[in-house]
């Protein structure tokens, strides 16, 4: 009887691809809709500051000028005071957060506190972290014709407002990106159900026939009087069995067995050994070149690795065909002859339950089960195909696993 499992949802490889391209596609969106978002807001604030602005030091000049205009009709014996008489004037008129400077009909100073002026054509301009304004009086009341106020605090105002209209906005992403990772998870929950649905059914099926598939076995060698024939057929077909049957409560059961030193050249053949009825029954040339190779893993683990990688030669194998298996520094290569594999294919025939071809049969999880051993184990997998001119699989064993 099967234990329930608690109900969590543990992502495979291809789920978790699945899950990344998905929140990279939605975090991307946000990202530029977020900016799209601040830049409006900020140049909407910047514009509308920069607007008050103006106005507050507009209205200011204006006063000034007026302030300037009433002395002059005051003393309307004299149009232009005397320096020692204007200076302290026109120093005591600023009294506001502006630095301010009167300038006469050449534009050269008559009192500032602004160290220069190189624009007095423009009303109102920004220039570096400061802002302009400049008021024209052509009337020049006591040789003032122009006053020119500048402000240095709108600037750093603008980059305040930038820096926090930044922060808003990471957070904002990050908070997005939270909400886009749990409703992807939430998205994929129907799916990983399915996947658990399914795996258990194939584990609940695979259990049941356990019992008549050794029976089989057992019963074919204690058979007399049959045709060799087809009692090798028969046998073939009860090994091919077999090998599915350990595939897939391998692959399902995920049991972890200690790892002990193999020499794999021993394991490859008494795996080829064992198929030989089924590799006898299509009539394939099976050629081995193996050299002592140690590896530390599991036994079982390197049997279910050899018994898919051939099982998959030999499926995809038409009579006749050829297969290699080499083992030289550290290298195996299982080589045949088959109908090859599509390009456009050959990342996805490492998924489970991916059958690149529904006519040959099989429960798509073989190459899963080479993929998650090689992952598991850090060997290296290739895949060389070409359709129509069979496949190679080339797996290096990494120096971590050698005594």
């Amino acid at each position: 009887m099967r234990t329930s499992k608690e109900r969590v949802i543990v992502l495979t490889s291809y789920e978790r691809k699945s899950l990344f391209r998905f929140l990279a596609v939605y975090l991307v969106s946000v990202f530029i809709l977020l900016g799209i978002i601040g830049y409006l807001f900020f140049e909407n604030n910047r514009a509308s500051m920069q607007e008050a602005m103006k106005f507050e030091m507009m209205y200011r000049a204006r006063m000034l000028s007026s302030e300037i205009a009433m002395k002059a009709m005051e003393d309307k014996s004299q149009e232009i005071l005397k320096k020692e008489q204007l200076l302290p004037f026109l120093r005591a008129l600023n009294h506001c957060r502006f630095e301010v400077g009167y300038y006469d009909g050449k534009k050269k100073p008559l009192y500032t506190e602004i160290q220069s002026v190189k624009n007095f054509d423009e009303v109102f301009y920004s220039e570096g972290k400061n802002c302009f304004t400049v008021m024209e009086d052509k009337s020049e009341h006591l040789g003032v014709r122009y006053i020119v106020l500048k402000e240095y605090d709108l600037m750093l105002s603008f980059q305040e407002l930038r820096i926090r209209i930044i922060g808003y906005l990471i957070l904002s992403f990050l908070l997005m990106g939270a909400v886009g990772y749990f409703l992807g998870r939430l998205f994929l929950r129907p799916v990983r159900e399915q996947i658990e649905s399914l795996d258990n059914f194939i584990s609940d099926t695979t259990h049941e026939l356990n019992t008549p598939i050794s029976a089989i076995l057992m019963t074919i060698q204690s058979l007399k009087g049959v045709e060799p024939k087809k009692l090798k057929r028969l046998e073939a077909s009860a090994k091919r069995l077999s090998v599915m049957y350990s595939s897939l409560t391998y692959r399902l059961e995920g049991k972890i067995e200690p790892a002990e030193h193999l020499n794999f050249a021993t394991i490859i053949e008494e795996r080829v050994e064992y198929v030989k009825e089924l590799i006898e029954s299509k009539r394939l040339n099976v050629t081995l070149s193996l050299e002592p190779t140690e590896v530390f893993m599991p036994k079982t683990s390197a049997s279910r690795l050899i018994d898919n990688l051939l099982s998959n030669a030999i499926k995809y194998s038409d009579l006749g065909d050829s297969i290699t298996i080499s083992l030289q520094d550290h290298i195996l290569k299982v080589k045949d002859t088959g109908i090859g594999i599509d390009k456009n294919v050959q990342d996805d025939i490492f998924k489970r339950y991916y059958r690149a071809n529904e006519e040959r049969g099989g429960f798509g999880i073989g190459l899963n089960i080479v993929l998650s051993v090689c992952k598991q184990y850090k060997i290296k997998l290739d895949l060389e195909s070409k359709k129509g001119e069979g496949s190679t699989f080339i797996l290096t064993f990494p120096k971590s696993t050698h005594r």
